[in-house]
This record gives structure tokens, sequence and C-alpha cells, in this order.
């Protein structure tokens, strides 16, 4: 079968995690070997403080993991998480294959050559306007110079 990508956020302790930041990696590395998967991306996503308590805890740590793995080991892989102590909570998502490299590059903090390419015509698009900005204020103000250069209509009466 083919492997298929997954987006997983996992919620840690904040104690466990302030205790042993590398362990907290190594855990998850090892979950997903353990069950044959390949870690693709795996990394701090925030601490913050949590909508309401779990397990006792106020404060948790969140990590974002990207993985290839088989869709049939998934249960496999839910069961080694909920056996961990230190994971509070976890979901994982399946990842269209259209966004595994963008998504991934992003993780990893880098952009895509889509994203760049955007970004130079953005840049181009602004020059292109400040120019023709330019322009206008040159030609509105020839045809202020025409207007009072001209002659006035002539008296009829």
């Amino acid at each position: 079968m083919a492997q298929t990508v997954y987006e997983c956020m996992f919620l840690y302790d904040s104690n466990s995690y302030a205790r042993n930041p590398a362990g907290v990696a190594d855990g998850i590395t090892k979950i997903i070997e353990s069950v044959g998967g390949e870690v693709l991306v795996s990394r701090l996503y925030n601490e913050q403080k949590l909508a309401y308590p779990i397990n006792g805890h106020r404060k948790g740590v969140y990590w974002l993991a990207y993985f290839r793995l088989e869709s049939t080991d998934l249960p496999k892989f839910n069961r080694q998480c909920q056996l961990t102590d230190r994971l509070m909570r976890h979901l994982c998502i399946k990842i269209d294959d259209r966004l595994v490299e963008p998504l991934i590059a992003a993780a990893k903090g880098e952009t895509t050559t889509a994203d760049a390419g955007k970004a130079d015509d953005k840049k181009d698009d602004k020059k292109d306007d400040k120019k023709d900005d330019k322009k206008d204020d040159g030609d509105s103000g020839k045809e202020a110079e025409t207007v009072a250069a001209g002659s006035e209509p002539a008296d009829n009466s």
C-alpha cells in the first residue's frame, strides 16, 4: 500500500517539556518510527494557557509533526499515543497530496517557489504603479499649463 502523509498536533504537559525539551521531540520520533512511519518535520508549535484544565494542567505545549505512515498502521500509532503519559491529547489528519510540499516547507520555515514568485510579482507591480503615478502627475501638470496658456474665448458682443 502507498504511504500517506499525516499532520499531527500533539499537546504535551508544559512541565515535562520544561524539564526535557529534547525528550519531547525524541518521544514523538520514537512513537512514529515504532509503528513504521517516517518523520518529515517535527517542531514546537506553541506554548500557552489551555482553554480548560486537562488532567489538572492549565498550560500546555503544542508540538506539530508531519510524517509518512501506512494508513493501516494509524490505529497502532493512536494506541501508542494513548499509552504515552506525558502526552495529554493528539489529533491527526490526512494531508492531501497536493498540499504536502507547501505545508512541509511552511513548517520548516522555508518559502515555496510559488510564494517567492508571487512576492516578486507584487514588488514589480508596486514599482510599475509608482512609475505610472509619476507619469500621471507629469501629464496632468502639462494639461494644466496648456489650459492656462491657451487663448481665452473672444467676446462677440
